[in-house]
């Protein structure tokens, strides 16, 4: 388990992290979303040891950041945003490489580089040059040296930059296989991303945490901003109005007249179609269209953030 408590980092008068506390449990994805500049990296940089924080503290299974950086780092793979790689180097050797610094005993190297290369889908590129792969590939071999030590949490700093759709989806699938096992940590400003990828995801946002839970959590948080829209037929705009304007759970509500037709968009705390849909089986009316805006995880990521640098 990974406690963060009232972390803050300030880089001279700059504020990049304003306080945040998390609790991160065993075995989880965890997407740290946010635009740029948010307080992503930072908070990772501190929790792997190449950053001190300004206050606050981060404890890994019971040990202080701060305190046992070594014993930390073996536990933690990282790979920063610009993967560390030698690009005059052939991947084979490379991972050799990082096998020896890791201390992996020699007899062990070769297993776990056959473990890796499957894992990581470069077994085709082991004896290429670094210099010579696509992007995709290179953050293939940047996860790879990541897992060389087989650690028990894998951060990633926007592992996705860069990268075309295809290349994506490949390492969100690397992501998830390896999420079987880990705990992986990992920041992003793609929202799809996160959202296909996380179990729990937290948004950051000027150095805040503005919201933290499931996508499906945090679209319940949201549930006041339901959408619903359905055109009518044989109705008049004055019965619309009255019958809308009493309808309990609706919040608001736009009646638009087009040509016999009329277009209602209803905004209400919950999904209240069925019962729309009953009432309106009484009367005369003819339901054309009738559907609900699903609210997606980029509306509640910018209305989050937006929010908040209102408040700032």
């Amino acid at each position: 388990m990974i406690e963060i408590k009232d972390l803050k980092k300030n880089y001279g008068t700059t504020e990049a992290v304003k306080g945040i506390n998390l609790t991160i449990n065993s075995g989880q994805i965890i997407g740290l979303l946010g635009p740029n500049g948010a307080g992503k990296s930072s908070t990772l940089r501190i929790l792997t040891g190449y950053l001190k924080p300004t206050s606050g503290t981060i404890i890994v299974q019971d040990l202080d950041v701060q305190e046992n950086e070594l014993e930390i780092k073996k536990k933690i793979g990282y790979l920063p945003e610009s993967a560390p790689l030698y690009s005059d180097m052939l991947v084979f050797d490379y991972l050799i490489y990082i096998a020896e610094l890791r201390e992996i005993p020699k007899e062990n190297i070769t297993n776990r580089l056959k473990e890796l290369s499957l894992l990581c889908g470069i077994n085709n590129v082991m004896h290429k040059s670094i210099n010579s792969l696509s992007k995709g590939y290179k953050q293939r071999v940047g996860l790879a040296q990541a897992m060389m030590s087989d650690p028990e949490i894998l951060v990633l700093d926007e592992p996705t930059t860069g990268l075309d759709p295809n290349q994506i989806v490949e390492i969100r699938n690397i992501i998830k296989e390896i999420g079987k096992k880990k705990t992986v940590i990992f920041s992003t400003h793609i929202l799809s991303e996160a959202e296909a990828t996380c179990d729990r995801i937290v948004i950051i946002n000027n150095g805040n945490v503005v919201a933290d839970g499931t996508p499906e959590e945090l679209k319940k948080v949201m549930a006041g901003d339901v959408k619903i829209r359905l055109t009518v037929k044989n109705a008049d705009e004055e019965t619309l109005d009255g019958f809308f304007k009493n309808f309990p759970n609706i919040d608001s509500y736009t009646i638009e007249p087009e040509s016999d037709l009329f277009n209602v968009t209803i905004y209400s705390v919950e999904d209240v179609r069925e019962t729309i849909y009953l009432e309106i089986k009484k009367r005369e009316w003819i339901l054309i269209n009738f559907s609900l805006e699903v609210k997606s995880l980029e509306n509640i990521f910018r209305k989050l953030t937006k929010e908040q640098d209102n408040e700032n």
